[in-house]
């Protein structure tokens, strides 16, 4: 007997691949199962002309998905990870996460070759208080201006001339088949990337074991004991999605290191904190261990007086 699953998913184009990905994986792994999609448009996607930590952060794109699921119109909801808050509401869980694809900001620029190329006070759009806070750290001459809306959005403003750079996350780009747009990847020195970042979770309800069960097969550990460290490091330091937080897991071998960072948004302060840890047991253990080394991570930066930088905002 065929069976069906219904994805609530944004509108934008990325979200649109994202939630397409998830269904071609389950239908190709699922012969009897039919999926659907159940586009919505978010608060988060309605609101374009001011920074989205004036408005609530980046849970924005989240809460519309899960009234959908609430309410029996979807079984599953396919967000960005960077997208997805620390805490999710009673009755949810996130139960999947897929491989990363590049985590890494891109440098986009129809005039520079290199963000390092750019002229004192040269215009680079970007709406992250983190990319700015980092960016500004290193080149404080630049001038940072407002830019959002989805890829094609910005990209369509950088090519009206608005800006002379543009930062945009390389797995956008690399999704939506434009990884030609891309100058360089800007390297974790440079600029760390948002918790998260170039991974994709599915939200179920909890303990929906039907539902769990078929998505099991996507689960990819190795990025999941990643993103857990960087989310549990953004959970202690109490940050949304949109503070200049960063953070960055990395995994050889069974050692897990992750950096994280704070910094104030004109670029004079940035704390910067690198820990690792063996993981040992099986991966119920592993992720336990990436919980508290992401934690622990956290209360260094609040021992350097990342509380006050990010209480100042």
């Amino acid at each position: 007997m065929n069976q069906t699953l219904k994805i609530a998913t944004r509108k934008s184009p990325l979200a649109l691949w994202q939630a397409e990905f998830v269904k071609a994986e389950l239908e190709r792994l699922h012969a009897d199962l039919k999926v659907e999609l159940i586009p919505i448009s978010t608060k988060g996607d309605k609101i374009l002309d001011v920074a989205l930590s004036k408005v609530g952060g980046k849970g924005l794109f989240v809460k519309e998905l899960e009234v959908a699921i609430e309410e029996g119109l979807a079984d599953i909801a396919v967000h960005s990870m960077k997208d997805v808050p620390m805490d999710l509401p009673s009755g949810f869980e996130l139960a999947i996460i897929c491989e990363r694809e590049n985590p890494f900001d891109a440098f986009v620029s129809n005039d520079f070759a290199h963000i390092d190329d750019m002229p004192q006070g040269a215009i680079l759009g970007t709406s992250s208080l983190r990319r700015q806070a980092q960016i500004l750290a290193r080149r404080p001459d630049l001038k940072i201006e407002f830019l959002r809306g989805n890829v094609g959005t910005r990209l369509g403003k950088l090519d009206a001339g608005e800006y002379q750079g543009i930062i945009l996350a390389c797995a956008g780009l690399i999704r939506l088949e434009m990884p030609e747009r891309i100058r360089h990847d800007i390297s974790s020195e440079w600029c760390l990337p948002a918790v998260g970042q170039g991974a994709v979770g599915i939200e179920t309800r909890t303990n929906d074991s039907r539902v769990q069960g078929l998505l099991q097969p996507l689960q990819h550990d190795q990025t999941a004991i990643r993103v857990i460290a960087e989310r549990a490091m953004n959970r202690k330091l109490n940050g949304g999605c949109q503070v200049p937080i960063a953070g960055f897991a990395q995994l050889n071998g069974e050692t897990l290191s992750l950096e994280g960072r704070v910094g104030s948004t004109d670029g004079s302060s940035l704390l910067k904190v690198t820990q690792s840890t063996l993981l040992t047991g099986d991966i119920n253990q592993q992720q336990r261990l990436a919980d508290t080394l992401g934690s622990a991570v956290g209360e260094a930066l609040l021992a350097q007086g990342a509380g006050n930088l990010l209480a100042g905002l």
